[in-house]
């Protein structure tokens, strides 16, 4: 049966980041992908120099009816990634309230974009109150968990990893209901490499990743987060190794050779070697 997923995001003409990022690897693991891109861009802004429009929350809208008066409008996905104003973030959210009325099943997969090494975007009022509680994990989850989503990932922390300084620890949280009405959470902890550079799209090809893998393993946490993580390090290692063949020896890889290499990837996406394995915890 056919999937498909609306995804609401940014877009760069060169490059992967946003839709361009989560679009490719959703359409190889079969998935329909329908995109409205909240910026067009001529690339990233990690470039010296980039240009490029804004679409507006009136904007949004008026591609959304376009969409419903042609009654094509069911979806079983919504992924959203970078929103850069308060008034379109509303009106995204109406949208998926309404998408949602159509379907009840519909599963929003929501990337905040938040930010990395202590570094923020700029933040939105529906997010801030996030970012004072991030120390305590598991009770960010919990509480995540009590208004609505079933399903929580936090791709990187501080706490310390068992296997050194060299890895981040990653979190996942899922919760079930069982046929008699009560709640079981299953716990997941990944350790993941450091890899010493900066990219750009990596978040939204992961948030994408979840989406395809939970979507295949939907009662399997631990399952879907080893093909998602496994996914992002094999893109990773041939982005690093080819942008280091690029750049020459001793030489720190700049923001166009450090673009993900996305459709050399193809295979790994289709099919992951698994590499990094999930614990499961309490």
């Amino acid at each position: 049966m056919e999937c498909r997923v609306l995804s609401i995001q940014s877009h760069v003409v060169r490059g992967y980041v946003g839709n361009k990022s989560a679009s490719f690897p959703l359409q190889v693991l079969g998935f329909e992908v329908d995109s409205i891109n909240s910026v067009q861009f001529s690339n990233h802004t990690g470039y010296s120099h980039w240009k490029g429009q804004v679409l507006t929350a009136d904007e949004l809208h008026v591609l959304y009816e376009g969409i419903k008066l042609n009654n094509v409008h069911h979806y079983d996905y919504v992924l959203t990634g970078y929103t850069r104003d308060t008034s379109f973030l509303e009106m995204v959210v109406d949208i998926v309230q309404e998408l949602k009325r159509a379907n009840p099943n519909l599963v929003y997969v929501c990337d905040p974009v938040l930010g990395d090494h202590g570094s923020m975007v700029r933040k939105l009022l529906f997010y801030r109150f996030l970012m004072r509680i991030f120390e305590r994990f598991m009770c960010v989850m919990d509480l995540l968990h009590a208004m609505g989503p079933d399903t929580v990932v936090i791709t990187s922390s501080d706490l310390p990893s068992r296997l050194g300084d060299r890895f981040l620890v990653s979190l996942g949280s899922q919760r079930h209901v069982r046929p008699d009405g009560s709640r079981t959470t299953q716990r997941v902890r990944i350790e993941v490499p450091k890899v010493d550079a900066v990219f750009v799209g990596t978040g939204d090809l992961f948030a994408a990743m979840l989406l395809a893998w939970t979507h295949h393993y939907p009662n399997d946490l631990k399952t879907a987060c080893e093909k998602t993580f496994s996914v992002m390090h094999h893109v990773i290692q041939r982005t690093i190794s080819y942008a280091h063949e690029l750049a020459g020896p001793g030489r720190r890889p700049s923001p166009p050779q450090l673009e993900l290499r996305m459709v050399q990837s193809k295979a790994d996406i289709e099919d992951p070697a698994i590499v990094t394995e999930a614990t499961v915890i309490s």
